[in-house]
């Protein structure tokens, strides 16, 4: 094999320019792959997303990935427009170095603050938004994270503080979506029914308008999850109000089409991607969802 190539380079150039066009075309594809912005989750820190990052060098080599570190561990608790702010700030100078756009990997609460971003930042360029068990439609049940941090309450009684102006000074409390107490919800979530427009929303048309920037829309979730409850908020399905969940597409925030769900399936942009046996904090680390649900969007 060796000796054949060695042979032909003395009779002709013909190796050397297919390993120059070779190599022209390996830099193309590097370049041609997208910056990738990862945020994070409860609790978490950009240490957690190891495997992850293993990943998408194997599969995307050369890809320039970002881990935003910021609001690490308790600092997770903070408001998620504060949350916004900060993450924006951060991710605004890496949007303008991309001429071709970025991807955003978005795990847990990070999905949440993510939608806030792209709501709220009139020029981002963000061709895939991957959603990585995110909490779409709200939380509700009883997990370890509550009784962690509200040892006192059950998911039947944290809406007496959850909707008040000191709860809405917790993060958890931002997305907390009680479906026995749907009025105080709406009066009393800053975050989530602003971003659903569920709560009059002056801004309700631009927010839309950003949002449908975004070319792709990826929905991660799975039954085994353990922690968003009902697992299906990950694809913006949720209780009514005898905890029956309604999927997405009978959603009335899908129907009336309130912030751009139903126009992304309209232009075939909408993907959900399911799968089971997975726990909540190894949905990053698992190859499986890695390879089904999020390496074909990050190109």
């Amino acid at each position: 094999w060796g000796h054949g190539w060695g042979r032909r380079r003395r009779k002709s150039g013909v190796p050397r320019l297919l390993w120059t066009l070779l190599g022209a075309c390996l830099v193309a594809t590097v370049i041609g792959y997208k910056p990738v912005v990862i945020v994070h989750g409860l609790f978490d820190s950009s240490g957690v997303f190891v495997e992850l990052l293993r990943f998408i060098n194997q599969s995307h080599p050369g890809t320039n990935v970002s881990v935003i570190d910021l609001f690490d561990h308790s600092s997770s608790l903070q408001p998620l427009w504060k949350q916004v702010e900060g993450f924006k700030e951060a991710i605004y100078p890496i949007m303008q170095n991309a001429a071709d756009g970025v991807h955003f990997i978005c795990y847990s609460q990070g999905g949440l603050i993510c939608r806030g971003i792209l709501s709220t930042l009139p020029n981002h360029n963000v061709h895939s938004f991957i959603s990585l068990s995110s909490p779409q439609a709200g939380q509700y049940g009883d997990t370890d994270y509550l009784k962690y941090l509200f040892p006192q309450f059950m998911k039947s009684n944290l809406f007496h503080f959850c909707y008040t102006g000191v709860g809405q000074r917790i993060s958890i409390c931002n997305y907390w979506k009680d479906p026995h107490h749907t009025d105080m919800y709406v009066n009393g979530s800053d975050y989530l029914a602003l971003l659903n427009s569920e709560r009059p929303n002056p801004n309700s048309t631009v927010w839309k308008k950003n949002f449908l920037r975004i070319k792709k829309l990826v929905l991660i979730g799975g039954p085994d999850d353990g922690v968003i409850t009902p697992w299906q908020s990950s694809q913006f399905g949720f209780y009514n109000d005898n905890e029956t969940v309604v999927e997405i597409k009978d959603q009335d925030l899908y129907l009336r089409d309130v912030f751009g769900l139903k126009t992304l399936n309209a232009r075939g942009d909408l993907f959900l991607c399911s799968m089971a046996g997975v726990e909540h904090v190894k949905w990053h680390s698992n190859d499986t969802v890695f390879n089904t649900c999020i390496k074909k969007w990050l190109v």
